[in-house]
């Protein structure tokens, strides 16, 4: 059983998911406090893990402006560097874990550890071209064995993001227009079905949180997480409630390829058409008007085609790809 204000039920969930989901949910609630420093070893040690899933749910909760670098070691929780640091026990400053991790501590699988970064990375390079993904380099950076390694890729296989070639070797992309008329296709089709089958499950408040986010990030700061970050609450966090596991795997598959736009939101000028359109999907939920939602968001989708196909003909305005070892560029 968990506790009343654990995040979401995290059975089956990767470890870097339930570190990430239960940091987030107690930074945004205030469980935690400002200033409180949160280190890869700390937390680790809190959640009885590995770094590697630590250090993963420590990035993104950084790339969405929850977490902050001041000059030390660690990250600070809140987005003000000036901020006093903080240094305490992480339990002792109100970190709550999820019951089962306390009364069920065991060594997580490897594989589910480190899956969501390697498919996030390379979810992202698909717009830049082709690209090999090297087992034995992937094994190497992340400390874990070929077979670890190759259960990943075999993974990342399933979820339409690499194949394997008759050599053995595995690769990744290109992003052409054509698969992404395809992916966005998919979306505007399955998103507004999916929506209608999570609107039974959707909670007010958590809907009303997301519209402030959004009217934070419309009179606000403006970056890359945050955006992203608005993506994931009305695309992953509200849409994915569906129950059909199906629908979800196949919205999910057609999401992933189109990730790597997300940091190109700062470089494009329809950033405040995309926040309108959230705001009138969240808005028609929210008065109990789901068909409104529904078209809102099928017509959001389809509008978003054009921009994000201007994007990918132009590779010079994307984001900087991040460099791994084991993801060789090779045209």
């Amino acid at each position: 059983m968990m506790p009343a204000d654990a995040p979401a039920d995290e059975a089956g969930l990767p470890l870097y998911e339930v570190i990430y989901r239960t940091l987030r949910h107690q930074i945004v609630d205030g469980a935690l406090p400002a200033g409180l420093v949160i280190g890869e070893t700390a937390l680790a040690r809190a959640f009885q893990s590995s770094r590697i899933p630590a250090g993963a749910a420590l990035k993104r909760l950084e790339d969405e402006g929850l977490l902050t670098r001041f000059g030390g070691r660690g990250l600070m929780v809140g987005d003000d560097a000036a901020t006093a640091p903080l240094r305490r026990d992480l339990i002792e400053a109100g970190l709550r874990l999820p019951e089962t991790r306390m009364l069920e501590p065991r060594t997580r699988n490897r594989r589910a550890a480190i899956y969501p970064e390697v498919e996030h990375i390379v979810a992202c390079c698909l717009p830049y071209g082709r690209f090999q993904l090297n087992e034995s380099l992937l094994a190497e950076h992340y400390g874990v064995s070929r077979t670890v390694a190759h259960e990943v890729l075999t993974r990342l296989d399933r979820a339409g993001l690499v194949t394997q070639d008759t050599n053995q070797r595995w690769y990744a992309g290109p992003l052409t227009p054509a698969l992404m008329h395809e992916h966005f296709e998919m979306r505007w089709l399955l998103e507004p079905l999916a929506l209608e089958l999570a609107w039974p499950s959707l909670d007010r408040s958590d809907l009303r949180r997301k519209r402030e986010r959004i009217l934070g990030v419309q009179s606000g700061r403006r970056d890359a997480g945050r955006l992203e970050r608005l993506e994931h609450d009305l695309h992953v966090d509200t849409v994915l409630k569906c129950d059909n596991h199906q629908l979800h795997l196949a919205i999910h598959r057609s999401q992933l390829p189109l990730i790597a736009m997300h940091d190109t939101f700062l470089m494009h000028p329809d950033t405040d058409e995309m926040l309108a359109e959230h705001l009138e999907v969240f808005d028609c939920l929210i008065a109990g008007e789901p068909r409104k939602a529904q078209r809102a968001l099928e017509q959001h989708l389809k509008r978003s085609l054009g921009p994000n196909m201007e994007r990918l003909s132009s590779r010079e305005r994307l984001a900087p790809i991040r460099p791994v070892p084991f993801l060789i560029a090779i045209g």
